[in-house]
């Protein structure tokens, strides 16, 4: 694996583009990786043998790369690899599974086998400032894909370890810490969790929320009871040939910021013409996703009687009976949907859509969510993205908080957007009430979108 390269060398990474990601300019990002990449083992020993992955880890088994920028007016970068190193071998005491290798356990699941092999961690060092790689509140992984450290040579999800961490210096004395982790070894609040216990163990402070290990707590039902429908896995025909579109056009990824007026006007819209919304009103997320969805839909030109579905996670933990365990370190997520066809989403009112969202969020109760894990132990399905809009929140994630001993990070957010069906919600602005939306779309549909946006 490429973590055991041998020969110390620098292996140059370099990108010159002109991306209007990047607010036009003309990037050049070299990047030194150090060889061979170190393994970082747990400070002291941890318990062995297979780890126990619910249902709800077996779903989402994709690697998810982000980035946090820190830099200090009061600290240089110089001992910032030895710091994050050092903590991050002692926080490994508390989540000992990410040191361990992805397996298949006897039931044909996936496992983790806790053999304390270590976090790959790679030293890089950037030959620019860190200010003139541009706007990284937009994934761009051509270029933000260099301060992260992928496993070239792995065949498969099984040998790509859990975590792999990259410290890239810059010249101007700023580093940013790069994590490519595994979603079936935590969801957003879970990885929040642990990035920010890293950084309290870097400042000598104990961990504000220890993990909850035990995942055990979400085995599925003995026999399994599916009690709903469970649409999210339906795998939907692509009457308006969406994917030609697709492969004929090139693919833009574009960021819209919903700042607090913006927001206020969207929200009026989104409860005009209804008679069904409780008290006139909606939330944020309702009326940002139905406004996402409708606007996509018109500019992808589904066919009227194209079936559309939209799909989001519903964090659980609180909604089981009884709730999860403060910090449970596994996946609380589940993902609810919403199913209509293509003409009824975008000649009905806002209002229309934004009912949807809600039913989609009432859905998701302690037995929605046990019947999902017992759906997957029975078929073994996966959620299908055919002809759907997966919306990822990170806009209530706390990873600017993070804290290695540098302040807060002063930009922190993806690589890229996983699949060209998912579209991310990030915080943004001052303190953090604006909202920027990310998508990526074809050219032609892109235009379109964004006449949409320009009319709120």
């Amino acid at each position: 694996m490429g973590a055991e390269n041998n020969n110390n060398k620098e292996v140059p990474l370099s990108d010159s583009k002109d991306n209007n990601n990047m607010k036009g300019a003309n990037i050049h990002l070299e990047v030194l990786q150090k060889e061979p990449a170190a393994l970082v083992k747990p400070e002291s020993e941890t318990p062995k043998g297979l780890y126990f992955l619910s249902n709800l880890d077996q779903n989402i088994a994709v690697i998810v790369r982000t980035i946090y920028c820190f830099k200090s007016e009061e600290r240089g970068n110089e001992d910032a690899v030895q710091v994050i190193k050092k903590a991050l071998s002692k926080v490994l005491v508390h989540y000992y599974p990410l040191a361990g290798r992805l397996t298949i356990s006897p039931e044909g699941k996936l496992t983790v086998d806790c053999t304390e092999e270590g976090v790959v961690f790679v030293e890089a060092e950037a030959t620019c400032k860190m200010d003139e790689i541009g706007d990284i509140t937009k994934p761009d992984p051509e270029t933000l894909g260099k301060l992260v450290y992928d496993v070239v040579d792995a065949k498969n999800i099984l040998e790509v370890p859990p975590v792999t961490a990259q410290v890239t210096k810059f010249k101007c004395g700023g580093f940013v810490l790069g994590l490519c982790m595994n979603h079936c070894m935590f969801d957003g609040i879970g990885a929040m969790e642990f990035v920010n216990s890293w950084g309290q163990v870097a400042r000598g402070l104990p961990l504000a929320t220890p993990p909850f290990s035990d995942r055990t707590i979400l085995t599925a039902r003995n026999p399994p009871n599916i009690e709903n429908l469970h649409q999210e896995f339906e795998e939907i025909e692509d009457k308006s040939n969406v994917h030609s579109l697709y492969t004929k056009e090139p693919t833009l990824h574009r960021s819209f910021c919903f700042d607090p007026e913006k927001i206020k006007k969207l929200k009026l819209q989104a409860t005009e013409n209804s008679e069904s919304l409780l008290g006139n009103s909606c939330t944020t997320f309702e009326a940002l996703s139905a406004f996402v969805w409708r606007a996509r839909t018109k500019s992808l030109k589904m066919l009227s009687d194209q079936k559309t579905k939209l799909l989001f996670a519903v964090d659980g933990r609180a909604k089981f009976e009884p709730p999860l365990p403060k910090g449970y370190f596994g996946n609380g997520i589940v993902l609810t949907n919403s199913i209509c066809e293509a003409g009824e989403l975008t000649e009905k009112p806002l209002s229309y859509a934004v009912g949807l969202v809600r039913e989609a969020i009432k859905m998701v109760t302690d037995g929605y969510m046990r019947s999902a894990i017992d759906y997957f132990e029975v078929t073994r399905a996966r959620p299908s993205l055919s002809s759907t809009l997966l919306i990822t929140t990170w806009s209530r994630l706390g990873f600017h908080t993070t804290d290695f001993g540098w302040g807060e990070p002063v930009l922190s957010g993806p690589v890229a957007l996983p699949e060209k069906e998912v579209t991310l919600f990030l915080s943004h602005g001052e303190q953090r009430r604006s909202i920027n939306v990310l998508l990526g779309l074809p050219a032609s549909a892109m235009d379109v979108f964004q006449e949409q946006f320009l009319q709120i």
